[in-house]
């Protein structure tokens, strides 16, 4: 084992970001089956424990699949996929974006997904290298990939997926991989404070939920990772790629002033950015700002 390690690791730059690029491949295709069904687990665990509060007889069925059981199959014909028929991104093309069984359509986003994943794998690893911070943001990475998507699809951020990440953070302080125990710990509080604040200032203001309660926590994660110094900088950045969206929406008429737009996804993308350039970007801003 510590000779393939060894090994690995004296492989080029180079070579760990296509290695990373190919298991990023292979973990978009299950990050697909954790967007699509965990919701689904979600919510028929929600609709039992109402029938269980309301001590009633009849039980929610049939259940959903888990996330690993049973194994992926088509939506339309419940065919399970052959190995082959699972290749991330290549399969879909020689499939040409139908099921071998029964031909029916499948979407475009789940290559996406993959592509997506592999991408932000490679960058991840080709910034940090391989090392225990690459490895770290890895999980961290594929994490906001999967809560991100199931937002747009939801409106929601399973605590799931979001609390072993800020557990995750709080225990990498005391390495420390990014943040001081102090720092994680305060950045902590403060990344939930801050848009519970703005929550409730806006919910007396207009008597409106601005925001879901998994935002909060969302940005807990980031302070807990990198601590309470990136925040500001995360706030402004996923504010202002909410604004854009939200403005852009309403322009085009595709959302009406009661859409509710989820915000999760922009909170992701700020605070990952943060993770990687954080100190660049907040150089970058103060040298615009002649600070």
């Amino acid at each position: 084992m510590s000779e393939s390690l060894a090994l690995l690791a004296a492989l080029p730059a180079s070579a760990h970001t296509s290695l990373a690029f190919i298991l990023g491949l292979l973990t978009g295709s299950f990050l697909n089956v954790v967007i699509f069904r965990m919701p689904l687990r979600m919510q028929y665990e929600w609709t039992a424990q109402y029938h269980e509060w309301l001590n009633k007889t009849e039980y929610p069925e049939p259940a959903p699949a888990g996330l690993v059981f049973p194994a992926s199959h088509c939506m339309s014909c419940k065919t399970a996929l052959k190995p082959w028929h699972n290749i991330p991104v290549i399969s879909f093309l020689i499939l040409r974006a139908r099921c071998a069984t029964c031909k029916t359509p499948i979407s475009w986003r789940y290559p996406l997904v993959e592509l997506l994943t592999a991408i932000l794998s490679a960058v991840v690893i080709h910034h940090f290298g391989l090392s225990w911070q690459g490895g770290a943001v890895l999980l961290l990475t594929w994490a906001l990939i999967a809560l991100s998507f199931i937002d747009l699809d939801h409106q929601l951020l399973p605590d799931d997926i979001v609390l072993p990440m800020m557990w995750m953070g709080l225990g990498l302080s005391l390495v420390p991989l990014f943040a001081s125990p102090s720092d994680a710990i305060f950045g902590t509080i403060f990344g939930y404070l801050a848009f519970w604040s703005v929550f409730h200032i806006f919910k007396i203001l207009t008597g409106k939920q601005g925001m879901g309660h998994g935002d909060f926590k969302l940005m807990a994660v980031f302070g807990a990772w990198i601590g309470w110094q990136y925040l500001p900088q995360i706030i402004l950045i996923s504010t202002l790629l909410g604004s854009i969206v939200g403005i852009s929406l309403m322009l085009f008429k595709k959302a009406r002033g009661e859409m509710a737009i989820p915000f999760g996804p922009y909170i992701a993308i700020a605070g990952w950015c943060a993770i990687l350039w954080g100190a660049e970007i907040n150089e970058a801003y103060f040298r615009f700002a002649g600070l």
